[in-house]
């Protein structure tokens, strides 16, 4: 399994409009094969940050989805409303 962690920081006036796509792409996210978990987590005291946090049940899953003509549409409008360049971590639990 691969846990995937997003940090992404976005303007102050996209944020709406973020959790607005983010909301809209998640059924579809949760569609592709190998996805087995999805959240989307707002930092606490940073309103502008969010993190994705998603389980994959192998690399080859995570990949057919990151390269999918999906996620370039999705990723292709998100990064648009980034105020920052996104942090990315692909993990094994142990």
């Amino acid at each position: 399994m691969i846990v995937r962690i997003v940090e992404m920081s976005f303007r102050e006036d996209a944020v709406e409009e973020f959790v607005t796509l983010f909301n809209k792409a998640r059924p579809g996210i949760l569609s592709f094969q190998g996805c087995t978990h999805l959240d989307l987590l707002q930092d606490s005291k940073r309103m502008h940050v969010f993190f994705t946090y998603s389980h994959w049940d192998s690399e080859e899953d995570l990949d057919r989805y990151r390269f999918s003509e999906f996620f370039k549409d999705i990723w292709g409008q998100t990064k648009t409303l980034f105020d920052d360049i996104p942090q990315v971590w692909s993990l094994i639990p142990r």
